[in-house]
């Protein structure tokens, strides 16, 4: 077993030779020096007395593992302090905050505070990089703007893309210096849900633009208009006997094979979204055949999303249409009814039209 007052011969002349390196050359020794240093020894010595008696070396041992390295935490963020040089301490999430709701992807820009706590100055020879987790389409690397001194603050931020699924995502970005050395760990941490404010085609009917075959139409009939009409039904009865509170009727120019449209105002899609509602007539039933088509507008142009043959025969229809072929686009739909030969009391009906995520 090694003794370990042995150590202090070594100990005692590295404490010298420090000494000697914080004061001037020649410089008189302090009057009571040589009782201070023969205190510190005799400290030292008992200290390594009680360290050997309280903590034995293990036998067969032949060296001594160092104390792990020193970790600074600061929520949300984590610096591993490999030297005192460069060093980082969050201070706030100046934007995107912890759990923020982000539509599949969306575009933002996450901005940490961080302060400078080391004794180097960061320069834009420093940069940020991305870490672990999950990096949203953020930059290889992007230099800092400008010069933060020790003590100083700077917002950092970075141009990042949510990803397309819903759920929960965690980035990890770090801090990079001259050398390219790594220091500091921040993150972002979002949400991603699918949200829309949804568009109700029915409360919409009045702005659209409507026309049949004999020329545009004003909504709001009268419902004996030859040139066919467009108008609210509220409540009126349906041909299954019940009613409702948000019917639009549209019924074709009075010719055979008559036809009416209506283009509404231009939506953006989002992801997720439905068109939905209930198709029929008004009661009681007469002899309504017509073919109901949900259609859309883009860039001057008229596409097809779904059509539906229905008579008059007592039972409402519930429509289905899912949206992902056009989500993200700004469209105009266009509800259309065409008369199956003669137009007459082709009293055609949507209910509650609109477009929402289910």
């Amino acid at each position: 077993m090694a003794n370990p007052i042995g150590l202090l011969p070594i100990i005692l002349f590295l404490g010298l030779g420090l000494s000697a390196c914080n004061l001037p050359a020649n410089a008189p020794e302090p009057e009571g020096a040589g009782a201070v240093l023969t205190a510190a020894a005799l400290t030292v010595e008992a200290n390594l007395t009680q360290l050997a008696t309280d903590n034995p070396p293990q036998e067969n041992a032949t060296s001594t593992t160092a104390p792990p390295a020193a970790t600074v935490t600061a929520s949300p963020i984590s610096i591993t302090a490999t030297q005192d040089c460069d060093n980082a301490q969050f201070v706030d999430d100046v934007t995107i905050p912890d759990g923020t709701i982000l539509s599949p992807n969306e575009f933002f820009t996450k901005t940490w505070r961080l302060k400078n706590i080391g004794t180097c100055s960061w320069t834009p020879s420093y940069a940020v990089v991305p870490g672990s987790g999950d990096a949203m389409s953020g930059p290889a690397t992007q230099a800092l703007t400008g010069n933060v001194n020790p003590g100083q603050t700077m917002d950092v931020s970075i141009n990042l893309k949510a990803p397309s699924s819903n759920g929960n995502y965690k980035g990890f970005w770090k801090l990079r210096n001259a050398s390219g050395v790594l220091f500091a760990q921040f993150y972002v941490d979002i949400k991603v849900a699918t949200t829309s404010a949804g568009f109700d085609l029915h409360s919409q009917a009045p702005a659209a633009q409507w026309v049949s075959g004999a020329g545009i139409l004003t909504f709001g009939g009268p419902d004996n208009d030859a040139d066919g009409f467009a108008m609210y039904r509220n409540g009126a009865t349906l041909e299954d006997g019940s009613s409702d509170a948000k019917v639009v009727e549209m019924h074709p120019e009075w010719v055979n094979d008559g036809v009416i449209t209506g283009l509404f105002p231009a939506y953006t899609v989002v992801a997720g979204e439905h068109f939905k509602a209930s198709i029929g007539f008004l009661g009681p039933c007469g002899v309504g055949d017509v073919k109901f088509q949900l259609n859309y507008k883009e860039a001057g142009t008229l596409h097809s999303l779904d059509e539906w043959t229905d008579t008059c025969d007592g039972v409402l229809k519930s429509v289905d249409v899912n949206l992902s072929s056009i989500a993200g686009k700004n469209v105009q739909f266009a509800l259309a009814i065409l008369a199956n030969g003669s137009s007459a009391q082709d009293w055609a009906v949507w209910i509650r039209p609109r477009v929402e995520i289910p």
